[in-house]
């Protein structure tokens, strides 16, 4: 009886771990992607279209828990709608201090209240390599977790 509370004890810790080593390394699954230079009709020139690896392509879909920052950026209409970021604002994609694979955009369930401290998310994920206009890694159905 005690190994059997002791293989329980040890599957529950093990499955924490994972679960919390699989959160911390989603947005390291994300950094792996490369970049194509295409030509983009409507603006004239060459723009960098992301490729994304197998890692990534394996997320595409499924519901993924990541931990990070809310970025006010003015134009989202609520906070049911808002960009997340690896970073704090001060290191964020935005303001020059990391790349576009670091931020994503969030459509949330309910409103999210704005902090400075980061926060877990859980949502499905979704890739984006065709419309320029909108970040390559979305987020929806979203829930706040912690």
């Amino acid at each position: 009886m005690k190994k059997l509370w002791l293989t329980l004890a040890w599957l529950f810790a093990f499955s924490a771990t994972q679960h919390l080593l699989a959160q911390a390394n989603t947005w390291k699954i994300l950094s792996k992607i490369t970049y194509n230079k295409e030509y983009d009709e409507t603006l004239g020139f060459k723009v960098d279209v992301p490729v994304f690896s197998g890692d990534v392509k394996n997320l595409e879909g499924k519901e993924v828990t990541i931990k990070g920052y809310i970025i006010p950026v003015e134009g989202y209409k609520s906070h049911k709608e808002f960009i997340f970021s690896a970073y704090p604002y001060n290191m964020c994609f935005f303001c020059g201090g990391a790349g576009p694979e670091t931020v994503m955009e969030v459509v949330s369930k309910t409103a999210v209240a704005f902090t400075a401290d980061p926060i877990t998310l859980k949502g499905v994920l979704h890739l984006n390599a065709t419309d320029i206009n909108r970040l390559m890694y979305s987020l929806t159905e979203v829930e706040k977790i912690d």
